[in-house]
């Protein structure tokens, strides 16, 4: 299962990729990333600080159980990946939320999540939820199938897949509608997802369902 983030975390209104570097500068933030780098990472990497509607619920910490509440998820593998896929199905993409830091070797994107729990209640047409959700040990970022510098260009997330190629490096894969994707070339697998407060009423629920 993904693992859960620690509670100092908060939740944090906003946009735009310094939204996703302000959610890992909380207290003690830093000292557990570079733990889990070191356990999980054979490569010490360099530390880096990362960080319209209603606001609904106070954020609770999982383990990938699927609650009424906030996300706060890490992936170190690819069962942990699956479950951020899950959660990740169907969300809404603008291609000018998506940025690649070379410098700190993370990819990070904010989308607008469909809340699948949600849906699973009865509730309408379901819940979308404002989501960040980043990759670290970036080596390399290649596009294929729609245009990266369309700002007002919008896509549909369908997947999160990893390759692992040689040991624990590999090949992590964002497959969108229409066949466009995102390939990573990793180091390890690190990915976190986190959601950050705002809620809203889905216009319409897409046709796949959480596994």
């Amino acid at each position: 299962m993904a693992r859960q983030l620690p509670q100092t975390l908060n939740s944090h209104r906003g946009s735009g990729l310094a939204t996703i570097a302000h959610l890992i500068t909380a207290p003690g933030a830093a000292l557990w990333h570079a733990f889990y780098h070191l356990w999980h990472c054979p490569v010490s990497l360099q530390l880096v600080d990362r960080g319209q509607r209603d606001q609904i619920s106070a954020p609770r910490f999982t383990k990938g159980l699927i609650h009424m509440t906030d996300l706060k998820l890490i992936a170190l593998d690819t069962e942990d990946l699956e479950v951020i896929s899950a959660h990740v199905q169907d969300a809404v993409v603008r291609v000018a939320d998506m940025g690649y830091a070379r410098g700190d070797r993370r990819f990070a994107l904010l989308m607008n999540r469909f809340d699948w729990e949600a849906a699973t209640k009865g509730r309408d047409k379901g819940v979308r939820k404002r989501a960040a959700l980043h990759f670290d040990a970036v080596q390399s970022v290649v596009t294929n199938g729609f245009d990266p510098s369309s700002a007002e260009g919008v896509l549909a997330l369908l997947a999160i897949t990893f390759t692992s190629i040689d040991g624990p490096a590999g090949i992590v894969e964002l497959s969108f509608a229409g066949g466009g994707t995102v390939r990573l070339g990793v180091e390890c697998l690190e990915a976190r997802l986190s959601d950050l407060g705002a809620a809203w009423a889905a216009a319409a629920k897409p046709k796949h369902a959480l596994e």
